[in-house]
């Protein structure tokens, strides 16, 4: 536990930890409110939902590294205030909207979602040296499985409690709150050395092959995690305990913060392509535990324990690889990475269980996840292993 005492004892750590955790309650709670708000309040259907869902996800995914762009140049504060107020007025709109409008709204608010995911990446990156950074994006990852079970049950028990407009409402109240917090308390994206010696780099410096692979192992991790959640429902329902399905993702979702707490009091990293292989592998065979829903919790502990470990690497490795003055797009295009993957993981899956059978998506899952990591490991040979970039006149004008 040595190393989570000595990340805990940084200046600003505790804090960041804390704030960016409620920070991604209103993130993880943004699709099921407005799901069960265009699917049972407009009575459009989940089709209709989903499309919405995936338009909005596009904008999300093109908006993340602009956005990160925006902070290397201006800073932290000029892009909260820009996504606090678009994010806010979207939702604010959104109970209002036609079908139609929330098509085309929900682009523009994609583009402009507050990346509360991104900053506390930065953050870490800026307070934490990098000795100790994989233990504290493990706890990072472990966070973030944590306002996934608070966001979306929160939205169901507003929306069901009270009204779908009222979730929509408090989505806005939300990410005011979280812009305001974040402005106020501005958590250092850079530490003090990186802004003294920091210097534009060109992209083609930094993007190298062998981040392109890890930008893509964090696709397929996700991609493998949007599958799952989606066979599990699918396993559940065709099992007919779907009643259980809230006790099996919780189990699930513990088990990942497990692993994830066991990976950052490690001492020593492993290779993100080696531990989403590992997760694909173990996720292949889940569907073929039958019978009670106890069999499917117990055959989703051992990928699970892989889930958080699998995000954390990520998150390490974007933040050695790339530079101080990119850190930002870099972990924009990160977050794009993740959003894509889900993007792709849920309606696939989704397919395959609709014209096979739930433990066929648990496969499909997994030996996606095995075919991303090889295409990752072959975008790692062809580069050596490479040291943290060292920005220096000499680097950039060997580029050139």
């Amino acid at each position: 536990m040595q190393f989570y005492r000595r990340t805990l004892a940084l200046p600003g750590v505790r804090t960041l930890l804390v704030l960016v955790f409620f920070a991604r309650i209103p993130g993880t709670a943004a699709g099921m409110a407005l799901t069960l708000h265009i699917a049972v309040t407009m009575d459009r259907g989940y089709g209709a939902a989903g499309t919405v869902g995936a338009v909005a996800t596009i904008g999300i995914a093109l908006g993340a590294p602009v956005l990160g762009r925006v902070v290397d140049r201006y800073g932290l504060r000029p892009m909260l205030v820009v996504t606090t107020i678009g994010e806010a007025t979207f939702w604010v709109f959104a109970r209002f909207m036609s079908y139609p409008m929330l098509l085309v709204c929900g682009f523009v608010g994609g583009l402009l979602v507050l990346p509360a995911m991104s900053i506390g990446r930065q953050a870490i990156a800026a307070l934490v040296p990098e000795d100790l950074r994989r233990t504290a994006y493990s706890m990072d990852s472990v966070s973030t499985e944590l306002s996934f079970m608070v966001g979306p049950a929160a939205a169901v028990l507003v929306s069901t409690q009270f009204s779908t407009q009222t979730a929509l409402m408090a989505m806005a109240v939300g990410i005011v709150v979280v812009g305001c917090a974040l402005y106020v308390v501005n958590p250092a994206v850079r530490s003090k050395a990186e802004k003294a010696a920091v210097e534009k780099v060109p992209r083609r410096v930094w993007l190298t092959p062998r981040l392109v692979g890890v930008l893509l192992v964090g696709a397929g991790a996700v991609f493998i995690l949007a599958g799952t959640e989606v066979a599990i429902v699918a396993q559940m329902q065709h099992s007919g305990e779907l009643s259980w399905t809230g006790v099996v993702v919780i189990v699930w979702s513990a088990g990942s913060a497990v692993g994830g707490l066991v990976y950052g009091a490690l001492t020593r990293s492993y290779r993100q392509a080696t531990l989403m292989a590992w997760l694909g592998v173990l996720t292949i065979p889940i569907g073929l535990a039958g019978g009670e829903w106890w069999w499917l919790m117990l055959a989703l502990v051992p990928a699970a324990f892989l889930c958080a470990p699998t995000i954390a690497a990520t998150g390490e490795e974007v933040a050695r690889l790339a530079p101080p003055a990119a850190r930002g797009e870099a972990t924009g295009l990160q977050s794009s990475a993740f959003t894509l993957g889900a993007a792709a993981g849920a309606p696939l899956v989704g397919f395959v269980v609709d014209h096979a059978s739930p433990g066929w998506g648990f496969a499909i899952a997994g030996i996606g996840g095995v075919l991303v990591a090889g295409l990752a490991w072959v975008l790692a040979a062809r580069q050596k292993e490479e040291a943290p970039i060292v920005v220096s006149p000499d680097t950039v004008a060997a580029k050139h």
